[in-house]
């Protein structure tokens, strides 16, 4: 097996741990849902990343991205899907009540994870033009999926030591006033980043 781990990592590492759609998905859910929302998310988030990595290993990805119109279509139905996340978590977190994290509005289901991620335009050509260099010369289906799940490993312990915090200071705050700021402001940044894929 050819694959550059040494070379794969300081390229992951950036993605893995910088707060994008991803991140802000995880802490909406972990404060939400508890642990149960917590690990759906992240399930959804692998599920995305292993099919990345069986359509880059098919050669599908190459084909939707040597069709402008196709990779077009997709960041317009990526960005919309990331655009209506946002407006629904905005919506939990306003109309959360005092019931605390018992009344939950919405909490973002594994298929919501699962969806996001695969219709995200970056994960798309990071997988193609980033992964594929430490593939191997053979590449393959294998060699992809194992790349995956050493990005699924980084991502979710990173995103569990945060996402621990995060539930654990719900005990010290106020659980309602707390769900209101990080549903607001995840809904929030979900716009944005959904905005600037637009304009960038």
């Amino acid at each position: 097996m050819d694959i550059n781990f040494l070379g794969f990592m300081p390229a992951l590492l950036p993605i893995a741990l910088s707060p994008g759609a991803s991140f802000t998905l995880v802490m909406s859910s972990a404060l939400s849902g508890g642990y149960t929302g917590l690990f759906k998310t992240l399930a959804g988030t692998a599920l995305g990343i292993y099919t990345h990595a069986i359509l880059i290993g098919f050669g599908i990805t190459s084909i939707i991205i040597s069709s402008p119109a196709s990779f077009t279509v997709l960041k317009i139905l990526g960005n919309a899907y990331l655009l209506w996340l946002g407006i629904t978590l905005i919506r939990s977190g306003m109309s959360a009540k005092s019931g605390g994290l018992a009344e939950t509005t919405h909490s973002v289901t594994l298929g919501e994870a699962w969806i996001a991620n695969v219709l995200n335009p970056k994960a798309i050509l990071f997988y193609l033009t980033v992964v594929s260099q430490f593939a191997g010369k053979q590449g393959g289906i294998s060699h992809y999926l194992t790349l995956a799940s050493v990005h699924i490993v980084v991502m979710s312990i990173w995103l569990l030591v945060i996402s621990r915090a995060l539930v654990f200071s719900v005990k010290k705050a106020s659980p309602l006033k707390l769900k209101k700021y990080v549903n607001i402001t995840g809904g929030i940044l979900l716009i944005v980043f959904s905005v600037h894929a637009v304009i960038d």
